[in-house]
C-alpha cells in the first residue's frame, strides 16, 4: 500500500514538473505537452515491451525510433493497451513467438507496414 502511495506522488510530481515546462522546452523534446505527460505516466516497462514486440516482426529498436513522431505514437498506443496479458504471453514464448500470434496488439498492423 505505501508502495503505491509512493509512486502516486511520483506520478503527481512528474505531472508538475511537466507542467512548468515552456513551449520552448516542449520545442526542443520534440513533444507536445500531451505526449510528455502521457509518457510519464505510462507503465516503466512499455519502451522494452514495445520493443520486444517489433522484434517479433524483425524490426528493431533503430527501425522504431527512425520517425520519432510515429515512435511516440507506437508508444502511447502500448502504453495504453487493454490487453496485457496476452503481450505478456507472446512475450515470455520468446523466439517462439510469430507476427500471427499478435493479431492482439494494436501495434500490430504498424510493426507490419514498417516491416514491410
Amino acid at each position: 500500500m505505501l508502495d503505491k502511495i509512493k509512486e502516486l506522488v511520483s506520478r503527481w510530481r512528474s505531472v508538475q514538473e511537466i507542467d512548468s515546462l515552456t513551449d520552448r522546452d516542449l520545442d526542443d523534446l520534440g513533444m507536445t505537452r500531451a505526449q510528455v505527460t502521457q509518457f510519464a505516466l505510462m507503465p516503466h516497462d512499455v519502451p522494452g515491451r514495445l520493443a520486444a514486440m517489433a522484434a517479433i516482426f524483425d524490426l528493431s529498436a533503430a527501425d522504431l525510433k527512425r520517425d520519432y513522431t510515429a515512435y511516440l505514437d507506437l508508444l502511447g498506443t502500448c502504453g495504453s493497451c487493454r490487453d496485457r496479458a496476452a503481450c505478456t504471453r507472446v512475450l515470455a514464448r520468446g523466439d517462439l513467438s510469430k507476427p500471427a500470434d499478435c493479431g492482439f496488439c494494436p501495434n500490430a498492423e504498424s510493426f507490419a507496414e514498417l516491416a514491410a
